[in-house]
């Protein structure tokens, strides 16, 4: 019963502080940036649109509401209490399920970093790293909670951040690594482990997302062959190495689209595209539309949501 009452404290604790800050800074979109790099905070006070990205490592405490992530053929539905943990970059479709204007949607998000988990790594002493399913969701660890409340509790004070952030972030690391997917996490910073040696290649797509790189480069800064690399880039992404660039090209130009109001055409030559008409059946396949309806239909449901709030 102490166990339970201390973690149920926890939780009411992080979701007091998480909600104060995003009420009080979360932007159109609903995130809300901290002065802690790689830390944000998600609010959203309706459920949302299918959200389609490339997501980057990360872990997402949910603090309050629901939601739904597919990657592939698997779907996770979470809510409070729980994390959604991803160790690659990989394509995901996201949706808030459960959320309004009394009980936003809330979720406190970390990307992790692969240089402080080498670091950790080294300090901890040889542990195995593999490979392991990218896209997991399980209870929220205590220790993680813990060290996730003292982190924002440092939001309200903004003279310990640059003495006390960076080992704020350094100590949410730790816990996951003395988690259940520890294994999962610790390959992030291997650098010879094949999801370190996939993950080069992925930042070199994602900086000339917008031009055409050879394979050969990527392998080369894989440090595999080509079937190789091949293998082991779709095996990791569940995409090829055209697919991956493909769907950057596209989560921009949405991007370019709904936040910059770019023309249709404007947006498909920024990213890369000669043609508008290509740009329109790829944007169409992906996201169940084409570029006019989806972005106007976005629109909307963002007026929808301001309205419901106000």
């Amino acid at each position: 019963m102490g166990a339970a009452t201390a973690r149920i404290g926890i939780t009411d604790a992080l979701l007091q502080l998480a909600s104060r800050y995003a009420d009080r800074h979360a932007n159109a979109d609903g995130l809300a940036a901290t002065p802690v790099e790689g830390v944000v905070i998600l609010r959203e006070a309706a459920p949302s649109l299918l959200q389609y990205a490339i997501s980057k490592p990360l872990v997402a405490l949910v603090l309050q509401g629901g939601k739904r992530v597919t990657m592939g053929s698997h779907s996770y539905d979470f809510g409070a209490g729980e994390s959604l943990l991803i160790t690659m970059d990989v394509p995901t479709v996201s949706q808030i399920t459960i959320a309004s204007r009394a009980a936003p949607y809330y979720s406190l998000v970390m990307e992790l970093d692969a240089a402080v988990i080498a670091d950790l790594a080294g300090e901890m002493g040889g542990q195995p790293a593999r490979l392991d399913q990218p896209v997991r969701v399980d209870q929220t660890e205590s220790d993680v909670s813990e060290a996730a409340l003292r982190l924002l509790k440092l939001l309200d004070r903004p003279s310990s951040l640059p003495v006390l952030g960076k080992q704020m972030v350094r100590e949410l690391h730790f816990w996951l690594l003395c988690g259940q997917h520890r294994h999962a996490i610790r390959a992030l910073g291997v650098t010879d482990s094949h999801t370190a040696r996939i993950a080069r290649a992925i930042s070199i797509l994602r900086a000339n997302y917008t031009q055409a790189v050879s394979v050969e480069r990527l392998a080369y800064a894989a440090g595999m062959s080509l079937s190789s690399f091949h293998a082991h880039f779709r095996s990791i992404t569940t995409l090829t190495p055209l697919q991956f660039q493909k769907q950057l090209r596209l989560l921009e130009a949405r991007r370019h689209m709904l936040s910059d109001g770019a023309a249709i055409s404007q947006a498909a030559h920024c990213v890369g595209y000669e043609s508008v008409s290509q740009f329109t059946r790829e944007y169409t396949r992906m996201f169940g539309q084409p570029p006019a309806r989806s972005i106007r239909e976005m629109r909307l449901q963002a007026q929808s949501a301001m309205k419901r709030e106000g």
